[in-house]
Parts: structure tokens; sequence; C-alpha cells
């Protein structure tokens, strides 16, 4: 049975969008910011403003594709928090953590921080017509393009003042990486975003930038795959595959390309992004489901949520019908949470079983992967 519309509104009107509803914190403000495995809501757990920035993300779309206007109040909501207590208003940019009652507790500025509260901001604009929130926008870009480029990237971790820092917030493996491509990713995709939304031709610019060092320093064009953590100079560090944000760049990648409009470009990147969704189809798809990720030839097998969600988009995308339809299969079967106000699980083992020791909310484990593949496929399926 092919893949249908309906059945994506339907998981994302009666599972995703009710879950986060239900964590809006009607007292301090914003959505509360840990649910544990048992479904406990800690209400007076830290508040990641990465999260935040994925809520209104979430919320402004989901009112764009239903129209739904208390939708667009609960994204309104994460709006207020955001400026309210995540933005800072001396120094700029975005700070990492706040408490449960907005005050400030970790004052690292991140570029991938950065990245998704220009993301938010451009979406809640295009929901809201709030100018405001597009003047929000742009300040966090010139931010990005001011404080945080470099000649050859993007560096990442800053304290208050934008004095660089360790990246540890997205390192692994015990290497501390300069530079990562999981940041730069989401840097071009909230710039593809608020390209999109304002036609600003600065941001049209760096977006061009970004894609030729995509193709031309990240991509490897011989394990046809992204190189993900880097020197200062952009020189590959560490040998890792990983399988969930390739195929979500196979697909980001033709989004930009498309909000764009540049025939040289789509020349150089296209192939790039038919390569990147054929490789993970052909070495980490197992029939069902896709693996994590792999470092130097080990293959972690954890079935990571956001990664299927990715490839269900990007396999959709490539042309790649009976793959996206199985890895769907295996998410409503085994990644759905069925416990009543459950959402998905974080990660289940290759067999289907559910890890109970990671959160059903933190920081990371947001509506943005998830909600996004809904509006995804809804889109692509209309």
């Amino acid at each position: 049975m092919a893949l249908m519309k309906t059945e994506f509104k339907e998981h994302l009107e009666k599972k995703i969008i009710p879950f986060w509803k239900n964590l809006r914190d009607e007292v301090n403000g914003g959505y509360w910011g840990w649910v544990a495995s048992d479904l406990e809501v800690m209400k007076k757990a830290p508040k990641g403003c990465i999260l935040h920035s994925r809520i209104l993300w979430f919320f402004s779309n989901a009112y764009l594709a239903t129209g739904n206007k208390e939708l667009l109040d609960c994204a309104r909501h994460a709006y207020d928090f955001i400026v309210g207590f995540c933005m800072d208003n001396e120094f700029g940019g975005m700070v990492w953590e706040v408490s449960f009652d907005g005050k400030p507790l970790d004052y690292t500025k991140h570029t991938y921080n950065q990245a998704f509260c220009v993301y938010a901001l451009s979406s809640y604009y295009d929901a809201s017509g709030d100018a405001k929130a597009l003047e929000s926008a742009m300040r966090v870009f010139e931010i990005i393009e001011g404080k945080c480029k470099d000649s050859v990237g993007y560096l990442e971790a800053f304290d208050r003042k934008f004095a660089p820092i360790a990246n540890e917030k997205l390192s692994e493996n015990g290497i501390i990486a300069e530079k990562t491509m999981n940041t730069l990713l989401h840097v071009f995709e909230a710039f593809t975003e608020l390209f999109r939304v304002s036609g600003d031709l600065a941001v049209k610019e760096q977006l061009r930038f970004i894609m030729g060092l995509i193709a031309e320093t990240v991509y490897n064009p011989s394990l046809r795959r992204l190189e993900v953590f880097f020197d200062e100079n952009m020189d590959s560090i560490l040998d890792i595959h990983s399988f969930g944000h390739d195929i979500e760049a196979s697909w980001l990648l033709d989004r930009g390309l498309e909000v764009l409009g540049d025939d040289a470009l789509a020349e150089k990147l296209s192939p790039i992004s038919r390569e990147l969704a054929r490789n993970i189809r052909n070495t980490a798809f197992d029939g069902r489901s896709i693996a994590n990720e792999s470092a130097g030839g080990n293959v972690n097998e954890w079935r990571i949520w956001w990664a299927q969600a990715e490839a269900v988009v990007g396999f959709k995308n490539a042309g790649y019908e009976e793959e996206a339809q199985s890895v769907w299969k295996f998410i409503e079967e085994f990644l759905v949470d069925g416990r009543e106000g459950g959402e998905w699980y974080w990660q289940v083992d290759a067999q289907g079983s559910p890890d109970l020791s990671k959160p059903v909310v933190e920081p990371w484990k947001c509506p943005y992967h998830n909600g996004r593949m809904c509006l995804e496929m809804m889109r692509r399926l209309g």
C-alpha cells in the first residue's frame, strides 16, 4: 500500500501536537523541558533554548499547514519565552539554557543554537506576520556572520561575549572538534528558511558560500558521505559516517536549491544529494530502518527517533518509495510510544525494543524531526 497524506496528518494531529501542547507551562512561560522515560513531567527542570526554538518552529509550521489558530497561539507562547528569557539583550544572541522560571543557567553562545533561533524566528514571522520576529532573525544572522564565521567556515562554541571556547557540546569520541558538519548543516537549513521569507541578498550569498563548502570540503566523493568532525581548517579529524545526517542533508540540500533557484548550483549539488541518499539506502538501511552511525567501521545499531524520521523524508525525496514506506511502518510499530500520554521513544534497538533509560523530552528531544516528517510528507503527498 502506498504512503498516504492522511496517515501523516492523523499522526501529527492526534499524537505529536497534543503531546507538545500538554507541555505548555502557563505559570513560568515556555514549555516544560524534561519528561522522564516513565512519562513524568519534571516541571522544575531546566529549559533548553534549542528545545524552545524547535518548538517554536514546529508550532509555526503546524499552523501554516493546518490553519488551526490554536497552534499559532502555541507558537506565540514559545516565541514570548524565547525573546523574554533566552535572548541575551546585553551581548546578543541566544544563551544555551535557562531555569524553569527563565533565569540563565548556561551563557554559552553556540553557533548551532543561534542557527535554530534563526530557523524558528523565520518560520514564526511567516506564520504570524510579526515584523519584529524577522528583525530578530536578521540580527542573529548578523551575529553568526560577524562573530562565528572565519575564512573557511563557522567556529562553534563561545562564551557569553563571543570569545571562543572548547566545542564540548557538539564533540564526541574523546575528540574536541573545532567545526562540525552538524552545525554547518543547520546553519544552512536556517539560512534557507530566512532567505525564503526575507529574500535578503546577504543571506543568499551566505547560502551559496555554505553550499560551496559542503560540495568542496564536507562531502567526501570517494566514500560518498559527509565528513563529520573537523579542525579549524576544515580538515576531517575522525572516521565517522552519520547515517541520519546524510539522509537529512540529502533533502535539505534539495530544499536549498529549490529556494535559491540557481541552475549552476543545482548542477553541482544535485548529484551529491542523490548520492548521499543512494549510499544510505545501500549501507545503512536493513529493509526496515536505518542504523545510527558508523565510527571507525563499527556500526552503532540503535534506531534513533530523529534519524528514522529524516529517513522517511529523505527516501521519499530521492524517489525511494518502498524504503520510505518501510521506515514509516517501523516507526509506527516500534518508535511510536503507545502508552497513554506518550509520543516517540528516543531510540529502539534493531529489533524494536525501546531504550527506557532515555527521557521522552529533554533539551535535544523535540517535535522538530518527527513533526517535520509529518509536515513534509503531507506536503509531498498532497
